[in-house]
């Protein structure tokens, strides 16, 4: 019997590298059941499907016609000197030859095309999938792992409907026949060949439950590969600036070579296995061979019966030796499908649809979204509640703005007993108001602004749009609402003007020039096809202030009724900021806005300032208010490097010190380079 090593020892030679998580053991599983899993895609199909097997079924068993012809030529016009009857015979077996053939090219033509289908539906399932999972799934699945999943495993999976699923079942129909033509031709002689099925099925079994470790491994490791390779391609130009590539090209040397040892180790089980089901029935065929030439000699057994039993059993060879190879095509295939619904089995984000999703609809460990607080009014009954001090920024007719209400937020994969990011944010953003949104650095902004288009969802609490719960919303009317530019640009390998008009469907020229108008991105008709050159992979053509302003025109451009913008010009120059910042007045004029800032001159955009401290709203204010009144913003508004020390010179904590001696910078020359930059000028 074929020895393997077993999991733990492959586990223990080669250490597997991360790969996606919550991966199921291949080993644990049916593999029958995996497959069934695939049965919703093959059922538009399954008429061709069928109708190619049973032409498989035809022509395989045309074969084991074959040595009924050669024994009645032997015994016919052979022993009786009947050369017509020998030509005949030619004739019936070239005829049987071509039958053959022809059914087995028609097989093939009947599957082509609906199983690239089948293909081709489950990519797009899988890509708008994708699109639909919470963003948290993105955050923990490597890039990679996903591309293999919807390339290599997909085919492996075409190759399993065209080949393994079919031959599985012509082999095991041409099999029984055949022995059931041996056991009526001499039924000693077909059950020595009968002998090997058990130690065969045995064998088998043995070897599937090993390959399938070792498939799972190697497509994880494919997967862990394209990873390396995508963020290669991805970061080239640090790994050159920082003249990484020998290091770069050794992670990968390594990931290629444990991709290469498992793929070894199974092309060294497949040859075992396929050297042990070769070798098993080719001796018992050639045990009967000697028994049969016996009675031959004995005159017990007819030439031409031996010739068509020996016939017959090498018409066997081939379904039988290839049982192995096929075995090993349907336990990758059991994988790649294991890989394939592992994704399609994460939940999607709810609300993609046309119809509103009720309040509370969603879930999150059994607990509706929004359950802190079930007594939710109705749309314009916010307009009733309290307003917090401060100016700026009108009422609109029936709306509140955007409101927080005791909002927490936790990241989805982090424990329960981890501090929140975020632990009851009360803030309203008046309709018609700007609002800049400030924070030290790991403060929660980013996880703020995330979660008014629902990229991330609340722990506890609720968001409001004009009185009405963002849950209740839609998320594809909800995104139609709120427009959001990411601190980091990412634009796609598409034109200028089609990376604008993303989130501004239907609109024009007219809608086009003006968010570029707005983003001050004068450098576009300078471009070598003007709005319409493509700007290739992730942007990486243009530098990061212009991929900075094509984001915010992007973000624009749909004259949205809520902006969100974090650190909108965090790539600019100081002249180009200031050319944006007077452009981007006249939109927040007609937009209820949350602007993430961290220099004084994008806050100077705001109507009010809203400090997020400990992750809470810590003050509200306009930004003088808060440089009298609040000393952890100026601070964070003086540039300087650290906090005051606890006790100032005057022996003063920092609670008691003046607003105005934390704001100051460290020493004079800090203070002459702030006096130069707007940065530094506080108003």
């Amino acid at each position: 019997m074929p020895t393997y090593p077993s999991p733990q020892e492959s586990a223990a030679a080669e250490p597997p590298p991360p790969t996606a998580p919550d991966g199921p053991p291949a080993r644990k599983r049916s593999v029958v059941r995996v497959l069934l899993r695939l049965w919703p895609y093959v059922r538009p199909v399954r008429a061709r499907l069928f109708t190619a097997a049973g032409v498989a079924i035809v022509a395989s068993c045309l074969s084991l016609v074959i040595p009924l012809v050669l024994k009645w030529i032997v015994d016919g016009p052979v022993a009786g000197r009947d050369p017509g009857g020998v030509w005949l015979g030619a004739l019936a077996l070239l005829l049987l030859g071509v039958a053959e053939a022809v059914l087995f090219g028609f097989r093939r033509w009947l599957v082509a095309r609906p199983l690239a289908g089948v293909e081709a539906a489950m990519r797009a399932d899988l890509f708008r999938h994708l699109q639909r999972v919470p963003l948290a799934f993105h955050d923990r699945w490597p890039s990679g792992q996903l591309l293999s999943r919807g390339t290599g495993d997909l085919n492996l999976v075409r190759i399993f409907l065209s080949f393994p699923l079919t031959f599985l079942l012509v082999n095991g129909v041409t099999i029984l026949i055949g022995l059931v033509i041996l056991l009526v031709q001499q039924w000693t002689l077909g059950l020595i060949l009968m002998l090997p099925i058990v130690p065969l099925v045995v064998i088998c079994s043995y070897f599937e439950v090993r390959y399938s470790v070792a498939s799972r491994r190697g497509q994880d490791q494919a997967g862990d590969l394209a990873t390396v390779m995508e963020e290669s391609v991805l970061g080239i130009r640090v790994i050159k600036g920082f003249g990484r590539h020998r290091s770069q090209e050794r992670s990968f040397h390594a990931l290629a070579g444990l991709l290469r040892g498992t793929e070894l180790l199974k092309a060294r089980m497949v040859a075992v296995i396929w050297a042990v089901i070769t070798v098993i029935p080719e001796t018992a065929i050639g045990a009967a061979l000697v028994l049969g030439t016996v009675q031959v000699a004995d005159g017990e057994l007819s030439a031409g019966t031996l010739v068509a039993f020996l016939s017959t059993a090498l018409a066997l060879r081939w379904p039988v030796e290839s049982m192995g190879f096929l075995v090993a095509l349907c336990q990758e295939a059991a994988t790649a499908t294991e890989r394939y619904f592992e994704v399609m089995d994460e939940p999607e984000e709810s609300g993609h649809g046309g119809a509103g999703e009720p309040p509370g609809a969603e879930t999150r460990d059994g607990v509706p979204l929004g359950a802190a607080t079930q007594d939710r009014e109705t749309p314009g009954a916010e307009s009733r509640d309290r307003e917090p001090p401060g100016g700026g920024g009108g009422t609109a007719p029936g709306g509140s703005g955007i409101r927080f209400e005791g909002v927490a937020f936790r990241f989805p994969d982090a424990p329960p007993t981890a501090v929140p990011v975020l632990d009851g944010v009360d803030l309203q953003i008046r309709p018609g108001e700007t609002m800049a949104l400030v924070g030290a650095t790991g403060s929660g902004k980013t996880a703020l602004t995330a979660l008014v288009p629902r990229l991330h969802e609340v722990t506890a609490g609720r968001i409001t749009l004009d009185g009405v719960d963002i849950t209740a919303i839609p998320r594809t009317e909800l995104r139609t609402l709120v427009s959001v530019a990411f601190e980091e640009p990412t634009l796609f390998s598409a034109t200028v003007a089609e990376n604008v008009l993303m989130g501004a469907d239907g609109s024009g020229p007219e809608a086009l020039d003006r968010a570029l108008g707005v983003a001050q991105a004068d450098f576009v008709p300078a471009l070598p096809l003007g709005a319409d050159t493509q700007v290739g992979e992730q942007g990486l053509t243009l530098s990061g202030g212009q991929r900075q302003r094509l984001a915010l025109a992007r973000a624009v451009a749909a004259r949205p009724r809520f902006l969100v913008l974090d650190d909108p010009l965090s790539a600019l120059d100081v002249r180009t900021e200031a050319r944006v910042e007077a452009a981007l007045r006249h939109v927040l004029k007609d937009t209820t806005a949350l602007v993430v800032a961290h220099r004084p001159s994008t806050v100077l955009l705001a109507d009010r300032v809203a400090l997020l401290s400990g992750g809470r709203i810590a003050a509200v204010g306009t930004h003088h208010e808060l440089l009298r009144t609040s000393a952890e913003y100026a601070w964070l508004m003086s540039g300087t490097e650290r906090l005051p020390a606890p006790r100032t010179n005057a022996g003063k904590t920092v609670e008691q010190a003046e607003p105005a001696e934390l704001a100051e910078p460290a020493d004079p020359g800090e203070q002459a380079e702030q006096a130069e930059s707007p940065e530094g000028t506080r108003p």
